[in-house]
């Protein structure tokens, strides 16, 4: 076999001959496909299009799209539940989804993982009148698919079926939702996933990164920090499950989103009759905000790889702020848009430091989220590319961004809106995410007035407001001893960066998140001091304040109350 997987060409030459007589003889058929349209078109008195010379002399129509509107598709049933229906006949199909409000945000403190299990376990443990088994050919036999996830707030049930089905459909879905089986051999098989799962999670470096840059941001008395343990995965059990099943699974808690082939009025009427008798109850809160701050600082965490994992960040906004829409354009600039981005460009293109180098802004709906920059780099690289990452960061407070590069940013962000609303069941997502989380009913007509309202004046403001580099903390994953030199150069080296000090955090056991015991007592790592250059310039003092809170070689807790 060739290297282009063809058994029958082992000669890459001659496979290269018949393509090309191929191609050639698919353009000759396309050319006079294009002939016979054209003589067509004249033959009616219609002129064909002349293509300009050149791609860039193309002119395109304005795109006119107009916004929809929540009201438009929304609808009540008689117990109060909310519906929103978006009717569509391209095809006999029909898709539900019920989003319940409480997700991780749910979990007991002692046993993490339990509300995203009772959500798999909804869908994989049956129900009380049929064996999973059972449950699980009749929908194969229907050739219907329904899943049960989570996430951080909400659980989403969806049901995607024929529509000829989907009365039969429909009474499977709502009885898998109001009365689940929970088999227990299905359970112990879900747990044993998860145990294997959980064994395998210091692999990966990219999991280590993630799980101890949560415990730096959120604090590890938070639910976005907590992750599942041996001893967690032995808690959950069936009663447990039904406890928090009864909790989140009703009417009172959730809203319904329905597209497809079907009609309003009678797809009202199928809901009303499936959802008769299910016992209504309360909402869930709204997710607890942190109280821990991130301690500013330098953190290791040890790893024996060849390139080093890095991610540095703040806590940043909440996605009502006014300043979300510079601050998302700004970070669109600085490393959101790929080769685009200046820390793209400047850490892969110009550098060659990196394959991927990017930033993000994630704000939070109920406390402020996050701003981070991520990039893995050779470990001699690591310090010199976040040398450059921190100097891009304070380039962007110093100096406003080109014309060109505001434009650019803006032109994205409003000819791709559209996508929001790409398809009936994405346009009900973002109204029923909005419900949920009390979004102003005129956010997306405005949306692309307030971006094209912003100046390059804003972003300056917001970068100075929200990129402060006294309040960053940079995490690296690796081989401190290879990292901590630098580059052959000397252009940069991880002294360069807080005074020198560093805090080494120790790798945790993967079953149960404690101190391997040969990491309960990292040596401290001689490293020479260096001129602080980041955090940078005006924000050298608000650093040193926060250095004598971390000293070199002591572990200090990852973040304080």
């Amino acid at each position: 076999m060739s290297s282009f997987g063809f058994a029958s060409f082992p000669d890459p030459s001659l496979l290269s001959q018949v393509l090309s007589v191929t191609t050639f003889h698919r353009f000759g058929a396309l050319v006079g496909i294009l002939a016979v349209v054209a003589s067509g078109l004249v033959a009616r008195g219609v002129e064909p299009a002349v293509l300009p010379a050149r791609p860039e002399e193309i002119e395109f129509q304005s795109l006119d799209f107009k916004v929809p509107e929540a009201k438009q598709f929304r609808r009540t049933l008689a117990d109060g539940t909310v519906v929103y229906v978006a009717p569509s006949h391209e095809f006999p199909l029909v898709k539900i989804s019920i989003t319940f409000k409480g997700g991780a945000s749910l979990d007991p403190a002692d046993v993490p993982g339990l509300v995203a299990t009772t959500a798999r376990m909804v869908r994989e443990g049956g129900t009380v009148a049929s064996k999973p088994a059972e449950f699980d050919e009749a929908l194969d036999f229907l050739a219907t698919e329904m899943g049960v996830g989570s996430n951080d707030a909400f659980t989403t049930a969806g049901l995607n079926c024929l529509s000829s089905n989907l009365d039969e459909s429909l009474g499977l879905f709502v009885d898998m939702l109001r009365k689940p089986g929970f088999d227990e051999a299905r359970l112990e098989t879900s747990k044993g996933r998860l145990l294997e799962a959980l064994k395998q999670r210091n692999d990966d470096a990219s999991s280590i990164l993630s799980r101890e840059w949560k415990r730096l941001l959120w604090g590890t008395d938070h639910f976005e920090s907590r992750e599942p343990t041996a001893a967690s995965v032995a808690e959950m059990t069936t009663d447990r499950l039904r406890a928090v099943h009864a909790r989140i699974f009703h009417p009172g808690n959730m809203i319904v989103s329905v597209t497809g082939d079907f009609d309003e009025r009678e797809m009202l009427a199928k809901l009303e009759k499936a959802f008769a008798g299910w016992k209504k109850g309360p909402a869930v809160p709204d997710p607890v905000a942190p109280t821990a701050e991130l301690a500013p600082g330098l953190y290791h965490v040890p790893k024996d790889i060849p390139q080093g994992k890095v991610v540095m960040g703040m806590r940043s906004i909440e996605r009502d702020d006014p300043d979300a829409i510079p601050l998302l354009l700004l970070n669109d600039i600085l490393g959101g848009s790929g080769f685009t981005s200046r820390i793209m460009q400047q850490v892969r293109s110009n550098e060659g430091l990196a394959y991927s180098a990017a930033s993000a802004v994630a704000p939070k709906v109920d406390y402020p989220g996050q701003f981070q920059a991520r990039f893995e780099s050779k470990n001699a690289t690591v310090a010199l590319a976040t040398k450059i990452i921190l100097d891009l960061i304070e380039g962007v407070r110093t100096e406003p961004v080109t014309y060109e590069e505001l434009e650019t940013a803006k032109l994205a962000a409003i000819e791709t809106f559209p996508r929001q609303f790409e398809s009936k069941p994405a346009m009900l997502r973002v109204f029923v995410n909005d419900e949920w989380t009390k979004r102003d009913p005129q956010f997306w007509q405005s949306y692309r007035d307030k971006v094209s309202a912003v100046t390059r004046e804003d972003l300056l403001r917001v970068a100075q407001k929200h990129l402060d580099p006294a309040k960053l903390a940079i995490l690296v994953v690796g081989d401190w001893d290879e990292i901590a030199t630098g580059d052959l150069g000397k252009r940069a080296a991880m002294a360069d960066f807080f005074g020198g000090e560093v805090t080494h955090l120790p790798l945790r056991d993967p079953l149960t998140l404690e101190v391997l015991p040969e990491a309960a007592k990292p040596e401290e790592t001689p490293v020479e001091k260096k001129p602080v250059v980041a955090p940078p310039k005006a924000s050298e003092k608000a650093s040193e304040k926060a250095i004598e809170k971390a000293p070199a070689g002591k572990p200090v807790p990852a973040a304080k109350k």
